[in-house]
């Protein structure tokens, strides 16, 4: 049995940072009923790339779940989720501070329903201060949060990080944060309120950036791929491409020196400590990079990996989807979508000895649970689910 399996998640939320949360919490048995507006649902289904009128960016946020339509614009809609919320345990969204209180649903109101409810927010900026009513999305909060003025090449202009860290950072600790109020409430019976802020998160991971500016009062800025205060520690250019040496330590170095057959560099004063290492970089890298050019990416990974130096090739996505450990860790899977077909994603990360988390089933179809989800819930009748139905309510 998966360890969430008799957890209930009421999931009104959508794109990204709220899906990616109630995926995590899905993966291990959590039961995630997904409440989306009739007829277009949530904002991601329109996002490509298709598979036939079926979005592949939707489906790879929301396996593991039901759907539920739900017209929050109909006050019985806003009846029926509050009867719903009597058999929950939590409540996830991630819109604009007071947008569920203008439906009346706000945490205030929900906890006396259900004083146990776990009511969790992910928003742009929390509920609180200043900024709690700006609109965000992951690029605002990569932006203000600090992490584009470290990110791109050295003297370029800052860069957003690739992938969508704003809202996948923020959908991590939200699952954090909702776990917590679980451990919680299992030892008190108190529900609470997580209040989770996009930006908050942002600052939350500047790590050395942030270590480094608040300890030398010097604001950090790009410095491409290399580490700011560890070297050599960075991207060189090989015969076809490009691979990554960390030798992170003295040790390294000196191994690094006479795998290259440079043991000369071992002495030489711009070079004997890291620090030193560090103030030279770019005399260094000039150094190393007429080195590695003249044998291929694989040929030094070969080379380094036995002498236990970390490396790595830079490897575009099409290798990562084919590497063996990513294969071996189960990290690409596969589903069979009712509509699109079989349809892979990226795996569990989370390996557990006990109580794995697998991923089970597709996406949901929009609406697809509606009555099985009221009958199970509320023992609502087919004929009472197509009354509201009919009613636009659902």
């Amino acid at each position: 049995m998966k360890p969430l399996k008799n957890v209930v998640v009421l999931d009104l939320s959508r794109v990204l940072a709220g899906p990616y949360c109630s995926m995590m919490l899905a993966d291990f048995g959590a039961n995630i009923i997904k409440i989306e507006p009739p007829e277009v649902g949530d904002d991601s289904r329109a996002f490509g790339p298709f598979i036939g009128k079926e979005s592949v960016y939707y489906m790879s946020l929301n396996r593991n779940k039901r759907s539920i339509t739900m017209n929050f614009k109909e006050q019985e809609a806003i009846d029926l989720f509050k009867e719903m919320v009597k058999k929950a345990d939590v409540v996830l969204e991630n819109y604009r501070p007071g947008t569920m209180e203008k439906f009346g649903i706000g945490y205030d109101v929900l906890k006396e329903i259900n004083p146990k409810i776990i009511y969790a927010a992910c928003s742009g900026f929390g509920h609180t201060g200043p900024y709690k009513d700006k609109p965000a999305y992951d690029i605002v909060v990569q932006a203000m949060g600090g992490i584009m003025s470290i990110t791109g090449p050295e003297g370029g202009e800052p860069c957003r990080v690739g992938a969508s860290v704003g809202d996948i950072i923020a959908g991590m600790f939200t699952a954090y944060g909702i776990m917590t109020a679980l451990y919680h409430r299992a030892m008190t019976g108190e529900g609470q309120k997580v209040d989770v802020g996009m930006m908050d998160c942002q600052v939350a991971v500047l790590e050395n950036a942030m270590a480094r500016y608040l300890s030398s009062g010097v604001v950090p800025k790009p410095a491409g791929t290399r580490h700011p205060s560890i070297t050599p520690f960075e991207s060189y250019t090989a015969q076809d491409g490009y691979l990554i040496v960390g030798a992170g330590n003295d040790r390294l170095w000196e191994k690094l020196c006479k795998l290259i057959e440079r043991p000369d560099l071992i002495a030489d004063e711009r070079f004997v400590t890291n620090a030193k290492r560090t103030e030279n970089v770019k005399q260094l890298k000039t150094i190393l990079d007429d080195v590695f050019r003249h044998k291929t990416v694989q040929a030094w990974i070969d080379k380094l990996e036995d002498a236990g130096i970390p490396c790595a090739p830079i490897n575009t996505i099409d290798k990562v989807i084919s590497d063996p450990q990513v294969n071996y860790r189960n990290m690409i899977v596969e589903t069979d979508h009712p509509v699109a077909g079989k349809i892979k994603m990226a795996g569990v990360p989370v390996k557990m000895s006990a109580t794995p988390g697998s991923v089970d089933t597709p996406a949901p179809l929009l609406g697809q649970h509606t009555e099985e989800i009221l009958q199970e819930l509320l023992g609502m009748t087919a004929e009472q689910v197509a009354a509201l139905k009919a009613k636009k309510v659902l």
